[in-house]
């Protein structure tokens, strides 16, 4: 005869890993826009501030990929803009992630201080 398997609720870790996935694509200038701040941090501020802007990114990325849809929708003159939302990355508020909801996450497509000319950055 055969044995009963015991069932127990799934473990906090289980129940994590069979939620779906979020994906996060971050486009080439996004990625040099992280690594031209950071470098800049690291060079006018320090190491560390440089890796915490690093994780921020991280963080906001991840948490934009859950929630699509929580910031906000700008008003851009080109139409290659359209539906481009913008959040500010944890800790760092001053820089804004521009990014698109995409099915199942986000597209990052540049992270820039508010101070500069978005439009025309997002336009290159």
């Amino acid at each position: 005869m055969g044995t009963k398997a015991k069932l127990s609720a799934p473990t906090p870790q289980a129940r994590q890993d069979h939620r779906l996935k979020r994906a996060i694509f971050v486009r080439p200038a996004a990625e040099r826009d992280l690594d031209e701040q950071a470098e800049y941090l690291a060079s006018h501020g320090s190491l560390e501030r440089a890796l915490r802007f690093y994780r921020a990114a991280e963080a906001t990325f991840e948490l934009l990929a859950s929630r699509p849809w929580i910031g906000k929708v700008n008003r851009f003159r080109s139409r290659f803009l359209t539906n481009v939302r913008t959040f500010p990355l944890k800790g760092f508020p001053k820089h804004l992630v521009f990014y698109l909801p995409i099915e199942h996450g986000v597209e990052i497509i540049r992270v820039l201080h508010g101070a500069r000319d978005l439009e025309s950055l997002l336009q290159e």
